[in-house]
């Protein structure tokens, strides 16, 4: 028992020291450098805040579009869906920790270097980039349709402030969103340690649950009152373009389960590592079971209405007691939930473009000018891009299509395949070539869907 107990302090040891080496190296890992005062006080986290902070990690603005996946795929076969991508994120992940811990790798890029070398690991933070601002620009819509309101086919879905105040030029989706990052992301994103925002982060996870439960209890309130017609349960496929349009949902998924950039930084702060798998189990079957509630509920509300961003069908009459009032409180809860998790996404955002423009520089935490700069020119960015983007579905699928299936299948696919260190069974490359096969068809097939609409959308008025 002395010499296991020895044994096991001796392996900790070596693995903290490890870890703070790799630290030092690699942006992908959300935690302080080396030299960063209290390192140590992240060591011996519990079960339960991992699978908080991972769960964290998962549950975002992805949530709001999912009910839109149930109005393209039906009742049936969206619950499904819905649960077979958590599967399939899941036997991602389990290969990803498997090839890290052979190679003693202790981040994501890590893993990538040692594959593939310095190339592959910068491959990796580009798509990590493209991917964390394609969601904070997602969280930049959703923003300014819950408070400034949105146009769909061509019907004005009023927002919260025009509801309250009528149409004016300050509650302009523009000004809002100006306010909303010069008064809430700026401060918040200027915070040089992710442990200074734990306190929003747990009041963020608060509001998206006031988000969830509001919505289920007006739906059974209404599923009582009869008042709620059945929903289609299979999708309304009537042709080869109808039959290609379902595979559009498919980056709407992987962005919504997309966390694998985060999975190491949590195991390296486990009080036992071996533990990582069953915190990426439960927190994968607490957010499916958070999504098919959601997308459940949502597609059951509104039906075949159901928006791309389903917020924005929060702005209608819902026939029930304090309807209005329900309506509010569902719209501000969240978005206030998407204003205090915006922080926790741009900070890996900030550290993959520190290392991958400056990977001798001192930790950016000691340089006030280069933090300043990377965080003013990317809020700015993610400002405009929420300007110019139409819909959350259009982000979704660019970073859904690109970036996320990239992290999330084709790159621990491509590490199975490539088997540096011969660990890989027969079953393993078989899931290898079919997260690859599954990955690049469905989102090529996407793409094609979305242009061959796009281009008959423009073409139809002038035939």
């Amino acid at each position: 028992m002395t010499i296991g107990s020895l044994k096991q302090a001796k392996e900790k040891k070596s693995r903290k020291n490890l870890k703070a080496v790799v630290d030092e190296q690699s942006p992908l890992l959300p935690t302080k450098h080396k030299e960063d005062a209290g390192f140590d006080e992240f060591d011996g986290a519990p079960f339960s805040g991992a699978v908080f902070n991972l769960s964290t990690t998962i549950v975002g603005a992805g949530i709001m579009a999912l009910p839109a996946t149930m109005k393209s795929l039906g009742l049936i076969l969206g619950i499904a869906v819905i649960i077979f991508m958590a599967f399939l994120t899941e036997a991602s992940i389990e290969l990803l920790i498997r090839f890290s811990r052979t190679s003693k790798s202790v981040s994501y890029g890590g893993l990538m270097g040692d594959t593939f070398g310095k190339y592959g690991k910068m491959l990796l933070q580009i798509c990590i980039l493209v991917n964390n601002i394609g969601v904070l620009v997602v969280y930049m819509i959703i923003i300014g349709d819950v408070l400034s309101g949105t146009n769909s086919s061509g019907v004005h879905h009023a927002g919260v402030l025009e509801g309250w105040f009528g149409p004016h030029w300050w509650n302009s989706r523009f000004f809002v969103l100006l306010v909303t990052t010069l008064g809430i992301f700026a401060p918040l994103a200027s915070l040089k340690r992710i442990d200074s925002l734990r306190y929003t982060s747990a009041l963020s996870v608060a509001l998206a649950v006031v988000f969830l439960v509001v919505t289920v209890g007006i739906t059974i309130f209404k599923l009582m009152n009869g008042t709620i017609l059945l929903p289609r349960l299979l999708p309304d496929v009537y042709d080869v373009t109808s039959f290609l349009k379902l595979f559009t949902v498919v980056p709407v998924l992987v962005t919504a389960y997309i966390c694998h950039y985060n999975v190491h930084s949590i195991e390296n702060e486990l009080e036992d590592s071996t533990k990582i798998r069953a915190v990426v189990q439960s927190s994968l079957a607490l957010c499916s079971s958070v999504y098919v509630l959601t997308s459940l509920f949502g597609f059951l509300l509104f039906g075949d209405a159901t928006l791309d961003d389903v917020l924005s069908n929060f702005d209608t009459n819902l026939g029930i007691p304090l309807g209005s009032l329900l309506n509010d409180i569902v719209r501000v809860s969240y978005a206030a939930h998407l204003m205090l998790v915006f922080p926790i996404v741009f900070y890996p955002l900030r550290l993959n473009l520190d290392g991958l423009l400056f990977p001798s520089a001192r930790p950016l935490t000691f340089d006030n000018l280069r933090f300043a700069s990377l965080s003013s020119g990317l809020i700015a960015i993610i400002f405009l891009g929420a300007n110019f983007i139409p819909s959350i579905w259009d982000a979704f699928q660019f970073t859904g299509a690109t970036a996320a299936v990239c992290i999330g299948f084709i790159f621990p696919a491509a590490v199975t395949l490539r088997d540096r260190y011969g660990i890989a069974t027969k079953k393993d490359k078989i899931l290898g070539i079919f997260m690859i096969v599954l990955a690049v068809f469905s989102n090529v097939v996407a793409i094609y869907s979305d242009a061959y609409s796009l281009i008959k959308k423009n073409s139809s008025p002038s035939e």
